[in-house]
């Protein structure tokens, strides 16, 4: 007898391994994402994930407290469920689910919802108040060099290819928390740190393959929730990079998609054209329209179709789950214009809903004010569209920064190319919450811009950190950089010397640097330091005058305080009467430079120094 059930037993074991149906003795499926959730949030709507061989043909059964289903969504993949569900009253603990197939239980996944923590939902966001740090985290210190090298991934560190992983990860950066904080920084955006599990490039972070993972060459989710926490306790806020317009082809739901509509598929690789005009042309075809929102990126870069309404939640949710667990008070979103724009606007609306005081900075590259704007919330743009995006890149300043320093003053060039900028702010329905800057990762340095100049570059900075908007600074600028975008990615984003062990010299020091270095090192700091304690700097109003002769003069005001700058981008010492500013002097009897400390009797005519920045605060 007992032979006769043994046989029975391994026939129907051999039944069912060939039948390609998992048996009950499956601990778990491959992926659940979201792998947690918490309770008590603003949306009472959650979508889980689930991979697993041969899940689709599963029903679902939950029993927890103030948690029903909604909905169970199967999909072409046989390998997927979608369920949705309602945890308006859900209680924090273990949620089982379990997964019956023809009345019999295939496995139980228990999912975790967990307490929400008190006033999460009210996490002050990245403001004009701030000051920001932008550092590449594969290129900026090597805290931890176990983790260079991960088994399995597609490729390891080697600093001898500008273009390879350089072995950056997060340890470093919270060793020199210090340095960022110490220049007056009090937001630090990092380039992507989701997991780039790709052949070549997956040094920049921009191709992800998991949503829901730190690449492990970085360190861990807990690394980085850590390091948002001792910046935070150092005055620091963290800018998340995220990109939903495109994953990695190396993404793990490549190898089995959902749907074929999860991505933007051609008959053979169509990529991008990089037209933003089209978006907003009111005369466009169709067909430009589609190349530039459903086109490729890059070979390597999967265009996801975000009409997939599976795949919109999915990616609103990630959103929001990185913002509670990590606790970051910003998201830099990538390629904004490229992915379709109104589920833009709902990704906005759904992470603002959920946290009202947060910022989302969006990527909207062009350098016309009337087309950038289109992509901050609140235009009265003329198709109706909203993007919901409280905060952009003030490209188009960016563009005359990088003109203006390097030219004699003519109709519209020289100090007019930032006036005139700054003239078109009637565009945007909040100028103030502009990010300014003079490079980024993707451009050529700031000290290139200005041609090496460093006079020109203490003015530029300057011109940054007093005029409207949050100031943003690249790594590397402080140690005047230099490189055109033409010699390649991986010379624009050197490694910051003394960041790794064996560096023969450590910039991170006082002793380390040039005296020119340390120059521009203290004046990025005395202009953080200033603008930190001076308000007026953060939401005062912006006055400002045509410029003559190159000098360019404008002032920040409330009402309590005024402070005015002049800008002298002449080789000469320049003779200004200051008569015709009144209207922003006016009120005051004198004025004291705020960096050299001299004090300015009446304001009839001063004698304003060559290629100088003046910062005066009024009494």
């Amino acid at each position: 007898m007992k032979k006769k059930t043994l046989l029975i037993a391994l026939c129907w074991l051999l039944v069912l391994t060939g039948s390609g149906l998992p048996m009950q003795a499956q601990e778990a499926p491959e992926r659940v994402e979201p792998p947690f959730w918490w309770t008590e949030m603003e949306h009472t709507e959650l979508q889980i994930m689930v991979h697993a061989d041969q899940i689709g043909a599963t029903r679902v059964e939950i029993d927890h407290p103030g948690v029903n289903i909604r909905e169970v969504v199967a999909v072409e993949s046989p390998n997927y469920l979608f369920i949705y569900l309602d945890i308006t009253d859900a209680m924090p603990g273990t949620m089982p689910l379990r997964f019956i197939r023809e009345g019999e239980a295939v496995f139980t996944y228990d999912y975790e919802l967990r307490e929400r923590e008190p006033d999460a939902r009210y996490r002050e966001g990245v403001n004009a108040s701030d000051a920001m740090y932008l550092l590449m985290p594969d290129r900026f210190a090597n805290g931890d060099p176990s983790l260079d090298d991960q088994p399995g991934m597609l490729e390891q560190a080697d600093r001898s290819d500008p273009d390879g992983r350089h072995g950056g990860d997060i340890p470093g950066i919270v060793n020199n928390l210090d340095y960022i904080a110490g220049m007056g920084f009090t937001a630090m955006w990092l380039n992507p740190v989701l997991e780039n599990d790709q052949p070549r490039y997956s040094y920049h972070g921009y191709a992800t393959t998991d949503y829901y993972k730190i690449d492990p060459r970085y360190g861990s989710n807990e690394d980085y929730r850590n390091m948002v926490k001792e910046a935070e306790a150092m005055g620091i806020k963290t800018v998340k990079d995220i990109i939903l317009n495109h994953c990695g082809h190396h993404h793990w739901w490549m190898d089995d998609l959902p749907s074929p509509d999860w991505l933007n598929q051609w008959d053979e690789f169509t990529r991008t054209t990089y037209r933003m005009t089209t978006i907003v042309d009111p005369h466009g075809s169709r067909y430009d329209y589609e190349r530039m929102v459903d086109g490729w990126f890059d070979t390597n870069m999967p265009d996801l179709n975000q009409r997939n309404r599976l795949l919109a939640r999915y990616l609103k949710q990630n959103s929001v789950w990185w913002i509670e667990y990590a606790g970051i008070h910003a998201i830099r979103m990538d390629t904004q214009p490229y992915a379709d724009r109104f589920f833009m606007s709902d990704w906005a609306q759904y992470v603002l809903n959920e946290y009202p005081y947060f910022n989302i900075i969006g990527e909207a590259w062009s350098g016309v004010p009337a087309i950038s704007s289109y992509y901050q919330g609140g235009v009265d743009n003329h198709d109706g569209y909203d993007s919901n995006f409280p905060s952009l890149f003030d490209f188009s300043l960016y563009d005359a920064i990088g003109q203006a320093f390097n030219e004699e003053q003519g109709w519209g060039s020289g100090m007019m190319r930032l006036y005139n900028s700054l003239a078109q702010d009637f565009l945007y329905s909040d100028p103030y919450n502009l990010v300014v800057f003079g490079s980024n990762h993707d451009t050529d340095r700031f000290f290139t811009r200005v041609d090496e100049d460093i006079d020109k570059l203490e003015m530029a900075l300057t011109f940054i950190y007093t005029t409207r908007g949050i100031p943003q600074v690249y790594t590397g600028t402080e140690l005047l950089k230099s490189a055109w975008e033409h010699d390649g990615h991986g010379e624009m984003r050197t490694d910051f010397p003394g960041g790794w062990p064996d560096d023969p010299v450590n910039k991170f020091t006082r002793e380390g640097r040039t005296p020119d270095q340390n120059r521009i090192v203290d004046h990025i700091t005395a202009l953080g330091e200033f603008r930190k304690d001076n308000p007026v700097l953060h939401y005062g109003w912006l006055l400002h005058f045509v410029p003559e002769d190159n000098v360019y003069v404008y002032f920040r005001y409330d009402e309590v305080d005024t402070i005015m700058v002049i800008l002298n981008n002449n080789d000469s010492e320049y003779q200004l009467d200051l008569e015709r500013f009144e209207e922003g002097w006016g009120g005051y009897s004198g004025a004291e430079e705020v960096f050299s400390g001299r004090e300015r009797n009446g304001f009839d005519s001063w004698n304003i120094p060559a290629n100088s920045a003046s910062v005066y605060q009024l009494w």
